[in-house]
C-alpha cells in the first residue's frame, strides 16, 4: 500500500461503508508513474469467518495477466503499482447488521442497522 498515492491516509468516512468501488477524491495519482487515472480492483476475496462476511480486495489500474481468484487490490491502471488494500466486513450481531470498512484510499467507517422494524435505540422512553 502506498501513502504517496492518496491525499489523506485512512480518512474518516462516518457510516459510509463501501463493499466495492473507490473514493477517487482521495486519489492524488500514482506515486510510481505520476499518472492520475482510474484504478482497477483485483484479487477480490469473499468468505465467512466466525459468522462474518469479509470482502477484501486490492486497488489496481489493470487486472493482472491470467486474472485469478477472489479478492481485490487497487493497482495503478498504467504501471500496476499497489495503491491500497480494501477490507469490508458484514455481520449480524444480536438484532443488528454491523458493517465496517478499512482502506488506505477509501478510509475507515462503521455502521450498525437494526434488523427490527423499529430500531430500539431510536425509540423514546414513555416515562
Amino acid at each position: 500500500m502506498c501513502g504517496g498515492c492518496v491525499g489523506t491516509e485512512y480518512p474518516e468516512r462516518g457510516t459510509t461503508c463501501l463493499e466495492g468501488g473507490s473514493f477517487l477524491l482521495n486519489f492524488v495519482g500514482c506515486a510510481q508513474c505520476g499518472r492520475r487515472d482510474f484504478v482497477l480492483l483485483s484479487n477480490r476475496a469473499a468468505g465467512l469467518q466466525d459468522g462474518e462476511e469479509i470482502v477484501t480486495y486490492d486497488r489496481a489500474g489493470r487486472a493482472p495477466a491470467g486474472g485469478g481468484g477472489l479478492g481485490f487490490k487497487d493497482l495503478c491502471k498504467n504501471c500496476h503499482h499497489l495503491i491500497a488494500r480494501h477490507e469490508y466486513t458484514f455481520s449480524v450481531v444480536d438484532d443488528y447488521q454491523e458493517y465496517t470498512m478499512l482502506c488506505l484510499l477509501c478510509g475507515r467507517a462503521e455502521d450498525s442497522i437494526s434488523v427490527l422494524p423499529d430500531d430500539p435505540r431510536q425509540m423514546t422512553p414513555l416515562f
